[in-house]
Formats: C-alpha cells, structure tokens, sequence
C-alpha cells in the first residue's frame, strides 16, 4: 500500500455525456492523482455492458493517448478511470480534475469535464424554461 500523488494522463472513450462534451477530439487530459488504494474493478458482463453501452468516460494513457501497463496507476482494469450511470447522469472518477484548473497549478486540463459539465446544466435550465 503506497500514497500516489502524482500528474497522470487521461484519454476521453466518449464525448457522448453532460461530464466530456466540451472536452475537444484528441485532446490527452493531465490530470493529478491523490490516492492510496483503489482501482477499477468489475466482472467481464459488467465491463462488456459498460462498453456496449458506452459509459466507459475517461482511461488512463500515457501523454499520446496510447492506453499501456505503465500509463495505469492503479491496475485499473481496461485502464478505466472514470465511468458514468446509464441514464448518463452520474459519473465517477479517480483523478482529481479539480485540482487541474489554473495554470499555476500545473495544469488546466481539468477544466474541460468542468465547462462539459457548465453547459449541460446551462442546457438542461433553458430546456427547463421553455
């Protein structure tokens, strides 16, 4: 068991969802990690249906968007670092893209999921009012 804190890479499965519409095409996230312990497990019908269903939302890769061992920092399963509910609602995630905003934090990647998730509710209150 070992603290992990460190800038990781992250490559977008899908800009199909309220948490990765802003986020453009090709774009590699650098995101940080703060954890412990913890990976992405499930059992191959759950991983089958989340791919079916396109809810796998980010994977860890390495800085050209190649999805490898050693650009996993946890042995996540697939690579998986951020999933979504299916009513595509929900989302978890391990990296921590709110510590990625300002430049003068190392990165502001992390503002993309942030302006995704913006204009989905911006969206959501003017479908609400009309």
């Amino acid at each position: 068991m070992q603290f992990h804190c460190e800038n990781i890479f992250l490559k977008t499965a899908t800009n199909d969802s309220p948490f990765t519409s802003k986020i453009p095409a090709g774009k590699i996230l650098r995101v940080p990690i703060a954890h412990g312990e913890g990976c992405y497990f499930a059992n191959e019908a759950t991983l089958t249906k989340l791919k079916a269903n396109n809810q796998i939302l980010w994977q860890y890769c390495d800085a050209t968007g190649n999805l490898t061992d050693t650009a996993n920092p946890n042995g996540a399963l697939q690579n998986i670092a951020g999933i979504c509910n299916e009513r595509r609602n929900v989302a978890g995630l391990m990296p921590h893209p709110e510590r990625a905003c300002e430049p003068l934090l190392g990165s502001d990647d992390g503002k993309w999921i942030f302006e995704s998730i913006f204009a989905a509710l911006k969206n959501r209150t003017v479908e609400a009012a009309a």
